[in-house]
């Protein structure tokens, strides 16, 4: 099965289930991903996280019921899985702007959310490069945060984290901890992970890390040592330092939306790697992800 078929199955059990239980388990096994990995792909495809497709969906239609049927408030709170009706009321109020009540009057304006379907787009874009390399186990160390994703909030909370390290002089202390010197050129000494390990639904965890060598003085820092893999490696075009953050960004989204629905490589399970080289007066930056080759073609 593809990945799109199993990324549009997954929205029709969803669809299916809107007012009952969504089991996440049920979505892990019908993506045959972990329901961690599903969660941040979905994020990053949709720029919504997968709980927040689900609540738009169900106030969607709980909209379209109370302007087409006599439906009682708290039989529709109860058919949509809130916890009470005032629950309810304050969810249907934050995206709608009315009160279930309100929303009855002929004439109130109301949002939809529709359903989403997973397509392949063939856009002609620039070509992507990358690389498939196998990696001995490494182990990092670093500054560690967990980051959310509600509302697509991991897009400028992870900037601020590093703007944030840098003013604090955390970045400048960790970059000692390495007891190496700043390279003129090639691999820088700070970089970043995420998805290491897993967290609370709508979050993802995030490190500011370095590489762990024998000169390293890791001491209250967080460590992780992370397996040998095969990984897919993604380069991005050169870059200025401020252009970092946008560089990263796009390189993701795209390894999500053209790369993964058409390669022959599954991604497994954790740890997505984040690293920057330095390339005379600018940069480049590279994505890893661990990945494994499909089934099919094994």
């Amino acid at each position: 099965m593809s990945w799109l078929e199993k990324m549009n199955n997954v929205i029709d059990y969803i669809e299916k289930n809107l007012d009952n239980d969504i089991n996440l388990n049920k979505i892990a096994e019908i993506s045959c991903y972990s329901i961690t990995t599903f969660q941040r792909m979905f994020s990053i495809i949709c720029d919504m996280s997968l709980s927040e497709y689900i609540r738009h969906r169900r106030l969607t239609l709980a909209a379209f019921e109370l302007q087409n049927s006599n439906i009682k408030i708290v039989d529709l709170a109860a058919k949509y899985n809130y916890e009470s009706p005032e629950a309810f009321t304050r969810a249907f109020n934050s995206l709608h702007g009315v009160s279930p009540s309100a929303a009855r009057q002929t004439g109130t304006s109301l949002k939809a959310y529709p359903r989403i379907s997973f397509h392949l787009t063939l856009k002609g874009d620039a070509p992507m490069n990358y690389r498939i390399e196998q990696k001995d186990s490494f182990a990092i160390y670093g500054i560690e945060r967990i980051i959310s994703t509600e509302n697509g909030s991991n897009w400028k909370e992870v900037p601020n984290f590093w703007m944030e390290i840098v003013s604090n002089g955390l970045l400048d202390k960790l970059m000692q901890s390495t007891n190496l010197p700043v390279p003129d050129e090639g691999l820088n000494l700070i970089n970043a992970i995420d998805c290491y390990r897993t967290t609370n639904n709508d979050t993802i965890p995030y490190m500011i890390f370095a590489f762990k060598t024998e000169r390293s003085s890791a001491e209250g820092y967080t460590e992780v040592d992370i397996p040998s893999a095969t990984w897919a490696i993604f380069k991005s075009e050169l870059h200025t330092v401020e252009e970092t953050s946008n560089a990263l960004t796009g390189l993701i989204k795209r390894i999500y939306t053209d790369w993964l629905p058409t390669a022959n490589y599954t991604k497994v399970e954790n740890y997505e790697l984040e690293l920057t080289y330095k390339c005379k007066d600018k940069y480049y930056s590279e994505i890893w992800i661990r990945v494994m080759p499909n089934k099919e073609e094994i």
